[in-house]
């Protein structure tokens, strides 16, 4: 799996590229969802198989999941549900991408619940990260968290970068035919 601080990273980032007004709890949530999928790993407590559907990197890692999940927080709320839905959706999905992008693991059902077959993305540039945080404050936590620096980290920046230029090229816009 990415670590907790990549995912995080990109649901920061689907919120902010998406909706980027000052929304703490729209804000939050997105945060939350990028992580949400593993919650999963609970399951290791109580003897699920890591294949299983309801194993590590199985359901919750999957597309429906993601869907499911960004309906039941948008129905939460009363003015735009769509931009929630897809801000919730796509930060929840940005996990199970994240990890088919890894270095390690045993794949990731994206197509749970019709198919609990696990999968990596063709591309697997970001080291796996450990599981347990005695584990991440090591030297392999390092390789984690450098990778990730350069796979999530600038794209999200660039991301981050691009929408604050669109928005401040339209705010300059704006002022100028204000002015004329």
């Amino acid at each position: 799996m990415a670590s907790l601080f990549g995912h995080i990273a990109a649901g920061y980032t689907i919120k902010k590229y998406l909706h980027p007004t000052k929304s703490g709890l729209i804000l939050f949530l997105a945060m939350l969802s990028a992580f949400l999928p593993d919650f999963d790993v609970i399951g290791f407590k109580f003897g699920i198989a890591y294949e299983s559907f309801w194993g590590h990197r199985g359901f919750t890692h999957s597309i429906a999941f993601a869907i499911i999940w960004g309906l039941i927080v948008c129905a939460f709320f009363k003015e735009k549900r769509l931009i929630i839905f897809l801000i919730i959706s796509l930060s929840t999905v940005s996990h199970p991408l994240l990890d088919g992008m890894t270095s390690g693991g045993h794949g990731v059902a994206f197509f749970s619940p019709f198919n609990n077959g696990r999968y990596f993305l063709p591309w697997r540039p970001i080291k796996v990260s450990p599981l347990g945080a005695s584990r991440f404050f090591s030297e392999w936590g390092w390789k984690v968290i450098k990778s990730e620096a350069l796979y999530i980290g600038l794209p999200c920046l660039i991301l981050l970068g691009l929408r604050e230029a669109a928005i401040f090229g339209h705010s300059n816009k704006k002022s100028e035919e204000h002015d004329n």
